[in-house]
């Protein structure tokens, strides 16, 4: 039997996000329940669900793109959150962060990293200093 795209994007929503992402399409029920159907049905359903991108491409991927558009700090804890879950390294996101400052400025970039501060501490996790 062949899955609908509500079904396998629940699943890679819960793959990436665990909790967080169901929080989200929750907190939409009471408001915009299509949104949280959209997200659900289109972003995980289809392009998450795309080849090409392993999940942790995808959320390098996700929380450069959150990063650059400014702005969207809620969803770019959910989506660190997940880049954790998918087994990329803080270090690595923190890395990855810092790449952007060339191309997108101080500001966004620092904003990110305060956010990531804020998930590493939420989840106890510690990283190297500098280089």
């Amino acid at each position: 039997m062949k899955s609908t795209k509500f079904e396998i994007g629940s699943e890679q929503l819960k793959k990436v996000d665990g909790t967080g992402g169901e929080k989200v399409v929750q907190a939409l029920e009471d408001v915009a329940p299509d949104v949280g159907r959209y997200i659900i049905e289109f972003a995980f359903g289809e392009i998450y669900d795309r080849k090409g991108l392993s999940l942790p491409e995808r959320e390098m991927v996700t929380i450069t793109s959150l990063l650059t558009a400014g702005g969207c700090e809620p969803q770019l804890e959910v989506h660190i959150h997940g880049s954790l879950n998918v087994g990329i390294a803080p270090e690595k996101i923190i890395e990855t962060f810092i790449q952007c400052i060339p191309y997108v400025g101080f500001p966004r970039v620092l904003n990110a990293i305060f956010v990531a501060k804020k998930v590493f501490l939420e989840r106890s996790i510690t990283i190297g200093k500098g280089k």
